[in-house]
């Protein structure tokens, strides 16, 4: 089989839907499974180090993982049509390994678990998780052909650390370094999805803010808030900085350079790469032994 990059104008042929994954395992690739594994991992992480019991652990970390997997079916659902014309291979829908009836019940179901899941931890804590979802879900409706296209995911990646800290006992409002540094970090990895599909994207008229600044500019938004996010979250907390907090923000700065020069192409590891950041933030956070609030 051809690359992506070779194909990119050949029909979606007969053959390559023999030789797709199986319609289960097309289901999942629909959900974006290593982000959503990532982000729920991350926020579970967070939650277990913030003082949650084992159980409430798990509460968070299905809500997570129920509005993570809603935003990923309804992201290649809604974008289905562009992802045929564009000879997406790599997208279940584009080459019907899965229908769309499927991901979209797939889809209506993980938003209709999320809001119960998530507002068991409380109302407070459930209404900005499910804030941040419905920002997600606005990106992917229209939001993310706007200039504007930065700011669902600052919302939904600033608000995760809200919902852990909303659903402790004596619920408060994360500090300021915790929503800050995750907003960052969340723009840095919006610009680093984008990266792989700027050309289809300025093809089908999607002008977010990483595609008006073009590759180069991508990759520098790409680089420079993650950066800025680490640095936020690991300077942020009172206290003094020592040698492994400065060798780790030195290192997650080197990662934001990584992804800044990664080579052109439909890999998805830039994307991965700001996610592994914000686990490595949190690591970093807890070595210092620093609160969310």
């Amino acid at each position: 089989m051809r690359s992506l990059e070779t194909s990119a104008t050949a029909p979606i042929t007969a053959e390559h839907r023999r030789r797709g994954p199986a319609p289960a395992v097309g289901l999942l690739l629909a959900a974006h499974p290593a982000p959503s594994a990532a982000v729920t991992a991350v926020v579970a992480a967070l939650a277990a180090a913030s003082g949650r019991s084992g159980a409430g652990t798990v509460l968070i970390a299905a809500a997570v993982l129920t509005g993570q997997l809603s935003v990923g079916w309804s992201n290649d659902l809604i974008d289905a049509a562009r992802d045929v014309a564009a000879t997406r291979l790599d997208k279940p829908l584009a080459t019907g390994t899965v229908s769309a009836r499927t991901v979209a019940i797939a889809a209506g179901c993980a938003l209709a678990a999320c809001v119960p899941l998530s507002l068991a931890n409380g109302w407070q804590a459930g209404s900005a998780h499910l804030t941040g979802v419905a920002a997600a879900w606005g990106y992917n409706l229209g939001a993310k052909r706007t200039v504007w296209s930065w700011l669902p995911y600052a919302v939904a990646f600033g608000l995760l650390p809200a919902f852990v800290t909303l659903s402790l006992p004596d619920a408060r409002w994360p500090h300021w370094w915790a929503w800050t540094g995750a907003a960052l970090l969340g723009v840095g990895a919006h610009a680093a999805n984008v990266l792989p599909d700027i050309d289809d994207d300025l093809a089908a008229n999607i002008r977010g803010l990483p595609q008006r600044g073009g590759r180069r500019g991508a990759r520098a938004l790409a680089a420079a808030a993650p950066a800025a996010g680490s640095a936020v979250l690991i300077l942020g907390p009172a206290g003094p900085v020592g040698i492994p907090a400065r060798a780790g923000l030195a290192a997650t700065c080197a990662l934001s350079l990584t992804v800044a020069l990664w080579p052109a192409g439909r890999s998805r590891a830039p994307f991965l790469i700001c996610l592994g950041l914000a686990a490595a933030d949190v690591a970093l956070l807890l070595l210092r032994g620093a609160r969310l609030m």
